[in-house]
């Protein structure tokens, strides 16, 4: 059977959910629509849709139930009149979600000065907040980090987030790095788009300057070895005897490769995929290297996946834990392939950035 072919009805699937998430009347018909979003991707790929395509459409979907949470909840509340925008941050920034996701976002508002900032803030973190609490009811858990809109650290206004972007980019340290990867993902959803894409821009003009930052980003996205042994073909996950984490260890490495590289090209992508294709034409990388790089990226998150839905399908709790002894032949070299892909994709990194040798 085609596989094309057998998606198109599923093209009608996606389309009808579509409408009905942006007409839901209240917060629990979103939560009633919300597993919905996990069964049609659980469909998707009972046939065969690509990771790129699957992890897009779950994305897409997700991202259109927090916009309708934001249209629901923002009426209740007596907001200012300046400008807002709802952003999204981590996977769902570069619409890489998969069956395991939290939240991380923000929100940025306009502000003549850090008084009137300190006067809005209070305003905006209520909605904030209580939209956090509406995507938790729907399946999306707080984030643990606390990176989220209705934290005051998270609720700022441009010219607030421009300092942290500076502060981040010129003064490296491992807090700041850490805070890159998060925040340097990020896009906006809803709300005025406009002050967010002023934030991307100031990273396009920002970071391919700033030598220290990009080398400590860079040797970040070297220091995760891929998970390949000497004597057998997979290092364990620390505590979990034959498994490999293909988040911690295995789609990380792709993400901060070409998170770091894109930065220092200047490119605007967000996503992995089109990072590691405008960062190849900016930074002129060996094409045959990057192509092979994004064909592992999306062997390895096919394999994340299809491990995530027969979990679901069994009822047991979906992490990112692979047990590699339950992979077929095939997709067992196709793990490794990507992992060796992955190492090479990092030696790309430590060429580029005159990194010490891994």
């Amino acid at each position: 059977m085609n596989p094309t072919a057998a998606l198109v009805p599923l093209a009608d699937d996606v389309a009808a959910l579509v409408r009905r998430i942006d007409v839901a009347p209240a917060v629990a018909a979103l939560a009633g629509l919300a597993p919905d979003i996990r069964g049609l991707a659980v469909e998707l790929i009972g046939q065969d849709a690509g990771a790129g395509f699957l992890t897009r459409v779950l994305s897409g979907l997700n991202e259109r139930l927090t916009a309708r949470v934001v249209a629901l909840v923002a009426p209740r509340h007596r907001l200012p009149a300046a400008g807002w925008c709802w952003l999204t941050m981590g996977s769902e920034g570069r619409g890489e979600q998969t069956f395991v996701t939290d939240q991380d976002n923000g929100l940025v508002f306009s502000a003549s000065d850090h008084a009137e900032a300190r006067a809005l803030r209070p305003l905006f973190l209520g909605m904030a907040g209580e939209v956090n609490q509406a995507l938790a009811s729907c399946g999306f858990p707080l984030c643990e980090g606390g990176i989220m809109a209705g934290n005051e650290q998270w609720c700022l206004s441009v010219e607030e987030w421009r300092q942290h972007f500076s502060h981040w980019i010129l003064t490296p340290e491992p807090e700041a790095l850490l805070n890159a990867t998060i925040f340097f993902d990020l896009r906006p959803l809803c709300g005025d788009v406009g002050l967010a894409g002023s934030l991307r821009q100031q990273l396009q003009r920002q970071a391919p300057q700033a030598a220290g930052f990009l080398h400590m980003m860079a040797t970040n996205a070297v220091s995760v070895a891929a998970p390949l042994g000497r004597l057998r073909d997979f290092v364990d996950a620390d505590g979990h005897k034959g498994c490999v984490d293909l988040k911690k260890h295995g789609s990380r490495l792709f993400v901060d490769a070409a998170r770091v590289l894109a930065l220092a090209a200047g490119a605007a992508p967000v996503a992995t995929v089109e990072r590691l294709r405008a960062a190849t034409s900016l930074l002129k990388l060996n094409v045959g290297d990057v192509d092979a790089a994004i064909l592992a990226f999306r062997h390895l998150q096919r394999i994340r996946l299809l491990d995530q839905h027969r979990r679901l399908s069994r009822g047991e709790a979906v992490d990112n834990l692979v047990a590699t002894g339950s992979l077929n032949g095939l997709d067992r070299k196709f793990l490794v392939d990507s992992l060796k892909e992955a190492r090479r994709l990092q030696f790309v990194v430590q060429k580029t950035f005159r990194l010490e040798s891994l």
